[in-house]
């Protein structure tokens, strides 16, 4: 699998369990698998939806600051990658 870095999480918001995602590179779209890493945060989650201004979209390009549905807790500071079969 190669990872390849995409983002960084900015807030997390605990109800929904959602990461707020800056994209910094690359891009991300609805299906592709994401890698949540930090100092103690290591998920991986396919991104199911996804929003930017509470508008539904399939794709988030660099600049983007995307909501995205998560499994677990994820901080502020904690690098995106995605995940790509090789």
């Amino acid at each position: 699998m190669a990872e390849e870095k995409v983002g960084e999480v900015v807030k997390f918001f605990a109800k929904p369990c959602v990461a707020a995602i800056k994209v910094t590179e690359g891009s991300l779209k609805v299906g592709d698998t994401i890698k949540v890493i930090g100092h103690t945060t290591d998920i991986t989650n396919v991104i199911e939806s996804m929003e930017i201004n509470n508008q539904k979209v399939q794709q988030a390009v660099v600049g983007d600051f995307i909501g995205v549905k998560v499994s677990d807790r994820v901080r502020p500071g904690d690098e995106v990658f995605k995940v790509t079969p090789e």
